[in-house]
């Protein structure tokens, strides 16, 4: 991914791959010795997904590897079970 690619990405709405809404991309999240992108820092979250209380913060980042497709919006793997899972994964939260 080029870097006009990466701030492209900014913006984006992002959705579960079975079509509920999840956010809004506001940052990216990158490791600069590998030259990747390691998750997407979402804010303007689905209320009945995230919660303040739930996560204590305004966002969450949802690490790259969960993205199944980028487009006009950005497609992830399904995180309402993810995130409602009592083993929830520590990248996750913000």
């Amino acid at each position: 991914m080029d870097a006009d690619e990466i701030t492209s990405l900014v913006g984006r709405e992002v959705y579960s791959n079975n079509g509920v809404f999840v956010g809004e991309v506001e940052d990216i999240q990158l490791n600069l010795d590998a030259e990747t992108v390691t998750g997407l820092a979402l804010s303007e979250l689905n209320g009945d997904l995230f919660s303040a209380e739930m996560t204590g913060k305004k966002g969450v980042i949802v690490p790259y590897r969960w993205v199944r497709a980028v487009g006009d919006v950005v497609l992830i793997n399904d995180v309402v079970e993810r995130y409602d899972n009592d083993e929830v994964d520590e990248e996750i939260a913000v």
